[in-house]
């Protein structure tokens, strides 16, 4: 065994389904004796957890990786490693159009990433991931494939799988190493058996519900590299929910790829609706936040369980893309703008405070003048409070790669121009109606730029949803620090961000 002390540092690119991820490797590696370390410059292995989901992510990916593998020359770092989804879609393509890598590792890597990353430092190069569609890993009845996934060993990140180990005497096969650090040294003996190390100091925290997608929309990737959907167990759920809750997390971030397919391969899609109660009434924990539904799959009870769970913030992430029927159809998705406003009238019934997100796809192949009218009249009456536009970019292996009637890129960018200016100024507009209300705000820190506190209200999603800005009665920091949840009236706004004055009990 080792007993050279070992630092790593986790660099997380992308969602927060790759911060899970990013957390489980990390305590993976707390536990197996590494010293986790914030800054790569000081740290003797910088793992690179890698975005692959769209152009942009992936440059961005690549540009870390070539940031960290500078420190080998300037710094104490010793060795660049890349993981996550960009690692898993591209393998071995990546490593060799990035020679800088000292590995490029997949998903299956993850449970003996202890002894990867040891035996790299040794001078070994272990062998480029070698990428496959990860659908065809499990069966295609949802049921039976839980039982598949722990019988054929395969890695789900953010599951909390137990290390597997190899059988003994396979070619490719090492055994995993003990810990050098015990399990009941990283989490409590007493409490919930949770392998994850925060990598931040924030008072809200991803919780990965599920993983993978069943979904076959035309323009996505995702289920080819993440596989197919797998729901994890409410009592693991839970057990990590009351992990963060001891950890100082007061609002937990339900992610996954399709939270609307929740429990439909564990025999019951109402799982959700009961989860959400046990949630909220973890100790510790304050808010619960619910993300990514698909339109087609929300069920009038999952809106009455968000709507009626005290605990859970009004807030509704949905995926429309686009809101032109037959476009939507070439998408291989459901729905038009009618449906799609009926549906924001039940949520609004149930609760005329919530806060509504959505990502659209402008300049997909095809997509006609009409096709934008449609999408554009959607946007001006759905009163959105967020909206995130994206041009279209073909993604390798999807079938809309294959699609005629592709747009020059001219096109897109200006199709791309017109959405944005209309959405910047709906949305803006959308803030501003929230003048005189109040807003329950769970306080992150303070601003950089001003004397005033920066957090997010209960409509507000993390990273890209705007935030509040909390002033005092004079214009002044309240006296308040992260962590706090504080009851707020919105005075002003600055574009999707709200300014706002706590409330003080008794006025």
């Amino acid at each position: 065994m080792t007993t050279t002390p070992r630092s790593v540092a986790v660099v997380t690119l992308g969602c927060t389904r790759n911060e899970v991820d990013s957390e489980e490797l990390a305590g993976r590696l707390s536990a197996e004796g590494w010293t986790l370390v914030d800054d790569a410059s000081q740290a003797d292995v910088a793992v690179v957890n890698t975005c692959g989901f769209v152009e942009q992510a992936k440059k961005d990916s690549i540009d870390a990786l070539l940031e960290a593998n500078d420190l080998k020359r300037s710094g104490r770092t010793q060795a660049v490693v890349a993981v996550g989804c960009m690692a898993e879609r591209y393998g071995q393509q990546l490593a060799d159009e990035l020679p800088e890598a000292d590995a490029v590792l997949g998903f299956d890597s993850y449970a003996d990433m202890s002894g990867h990353l040891t035996r790299i430092l040794a001078g070994e190069r272990p062998g480029s991931h070698v990428p496959r569609d990860r659908r065809t890993l499990l069966p295609l009845a949802p049921a039976a494939r839980r039982d598949a996934a722990a019988g054929a060993g395969i890695s789900l990140p953010g599951h909390q799988q137990p290390a597997h180990q190899p059988e003994q005497g396979a070619d490719h096969a090492r055994p995993t190493p003990e810990p050098a650090v015990p399990l009941a040294e990283v989490t409590p003996s007493t409490g919930p058996r949770v392998v994850r190390a925060r990598l931040d100091g924030r008072p809200w925290a991803p919780l990965k519900i599920a993983s993978g997608c069943d979904r076959r929309c035309s323009f996505c990737a995702i289920p080819m590299f993440r596989g197919s959907f797998l729901s994890r167990r409410p009592h693991e759920i839970l057990d990590e929910a009351r992990w963060l809750g001891e950890r100082g997390v007061k609002e937990i971030f339900l992610v996954s790829e399709n939270t609307t397919s929740y429990g439909k391969d564990l025999g019951d899609l109402r799982l959700i609706d009961a989860l959400l109660p046990e949630l909220a009434a973890v100790e510790g924990v304050e808010r619960v936040r619910v993300s990514y539904l698909q339109p087609a799959e929300i069920r009038p009870d999952l809106l009455d369980a968000m709507a009626g769970t005290p605990g859970v913030v009004p807030y509704f992430d949905i995926s429309f893309q686009h809101a032109s029927g037959p476009l939507l159809r070439r998408m291989r998705r459901f729905g038009d703008r009618t449906s799609f406003l009926a549906l924001l009238e039940q949520v609004r019934s149930r609760l005329p405070e919530a806060g509504i997100r959505t990502n659209v796809i402008v300049g997909f192949p095809g997509e006609t003048e009409e096709d934008l009218d449609e999408l554009i009249a959607f946007l001006s009456e759905a009163r959105l409070d967020v909206v995130g536009v994206f041009g279209y970019s073909d993604e390798d292996g999807t079938e809309a790669e294959s699609y005629p009637d592709k747009h020059d890129e001219e096109t897109i960018a200006q199709r791309v121009a017109e959405v944005t200016a209309l959405v910047e100024e709906l949305t803006a507009q959308r803030a501003a109606e929230r003048i005189g209300t109040t807003v329950s705000v769970l306080v992150e820190g303070v601003d950089d730029d001003e004397p005033r506190l920066v957090g997010r209200a209960g409509q507000q999603g993390p990273d890209v949803d705007g935030v509040t800005y909390l002033i005092d009665e004079e214009g002044g920091m309240p006296s308040l620090t992260a962590g706090d949840i504080v009851t707020a009236e919105v005075v002003g706004t600055e574009g999707v961000d709200l300014i706002a004055v706590p409330v003080r009990m008794g006025d």
